[in-house]
């Protein structure tokens, strides 16, 4: 199954030292079942595309719990076998269990160094706009408006070298 884990720089910066990171508690997004009953209609791609969105905005929290952390969303993709689903927690989450191998990632995702502005305030609003602030949604907004690039698991190298 095709796992989208929300990450940062430090994580990338272990998975390509290490050759595997750890998701935070095992935290993934995925195209579910669930997520598919969630929406009316939408190819694979388009709800993939939604589970890697989910995973950016959780990415947002790990930058918020980290003053340290460098302001770009991250996302890792990756291809997992064992899944287990968690819709109980929301329609696109999954836990894996273990670490992230290099072998399994099929992309990464960043930030551009344009978005970084715009996550740091995201970063900041994150909560908030989960209990239904709207100024804190319009400033998360803001930085889910940025694209994040993608790099094929054999350039993170020189991406990393690059920030």
């Amino acid at each position: 199954m095709r796992v989208y884990l929300p990450a940062t720089i430090t994580m990338l910066r272990e998975l390509e030292t290490a050759g595997q990171f750890h998701a935070l508690s095992g935290t993934g997004f995925a195209l579910t079942p669930a997520l598919r009953e969630s929406y009316a209609s939408g190819s694979d791609e388009e709800l993939e595309y939604a589970a890697l969105l989910d995973a950016a905005r959780a990415s947002l929290r790990l930058i918020a719990s980290d003053e340290k952390v460098e302001p770009r969303r991250v996302v890792v993709s990756a291809d997992i076998e064992h899944v287990k689903l968690r819709a109980d927690l929301d329609d696109a989450v999954v836990r894996i269990t273990g670490p992230v191998l290099m072998a399994d990632v099929a992309a990464v995702h960043v930030d551009s160094a344009e978005a970084e502005e715009a996550v740091k305030a995201a970063a900041a609003v994150i909560d908030a706009a989960d209990l239904g602030d709207a100024d804190a949604e319009f400033t998360l907004g803001d930085a889910e408006d940025h694209e994040l690039a993608w790099y094929a698991p054999q350039e993170l190298p020189f991406l990393l070298e690059l920030l």
